[in-house]
Formats: structure tokens, sequence, C-alpha cells
């Protein structure tokens, strides 16, 4: 899931990534926004593992959650889905107002 707040003073966008797992241990967040550097979600108790970013407004990211370190999934709520170069797909932000 995908919640974005687009902030009346800076030129940013914060969104709150979500992923709801069970069994799962470690999820991150693997965006080309940083560089492809994973972000470690924290689980809500008992609930989704989540992350808050602060986005460029008007910009696109490609951005996948890794789970457990081997599993990759995408998010549903995802603008869009644009096609790898690993033979799948990446979900896809757009932050423009």
């Amino acid at each position: 899931m995908l919640k974005k707040k687009f902030l009346k003073t800076k030129d940013e966008c914060e969104v709150t990534f979500e992923l709801n797992l069970e069994n799962a241990d470690q999820v991150a967040l693997i965006s080309e926004h940083n560089g492809w550097q994973p972000i470690e979600m924290k689980q809500v108790k008992d609930g989704p593992f989540r992350a808050k970013v602060r986005l460029p407004k008007e910009g696109q990211f490609q951005f996948r959650y890794l789970v457990d370190g081997a599993d990759w999934h995408n998010d549903e709520a995802a603008d869009a889905y644009w096609a790898n170069e690993h033979g799948s797909e990446n979900s896809v932000i757009f932050t423009a107002a």
C-alpha cells in the first residue's frame, strides 16, 4: 500500500510504503531514488512493515520490496509497473500533485 502526502512548504512528497505479509521476518524497500540502497522497513505490532520516505515532487521512481533477503514483491497499489533487466517488473510511484 502507498500513501502520498504532498508537503506545502517543500517540493517534496512524503510517501508511506507498507507491505503486509504474514511469516516475514524482515522487509527492505529497494528504490532507485537512493541508488537502490536498502531501507529497512519497521513492522507495526502485529501489522504491516512500514517505511516513510520523502521524494521530490513531479518525479517517477521505481521500487520493490525484498522480503527475508530472498523474495521480491511488488506493491499492488503502485501507479505503474515497468519491466526491469532481470526479466520481471518493478513497481513505480509518480509524485505529481
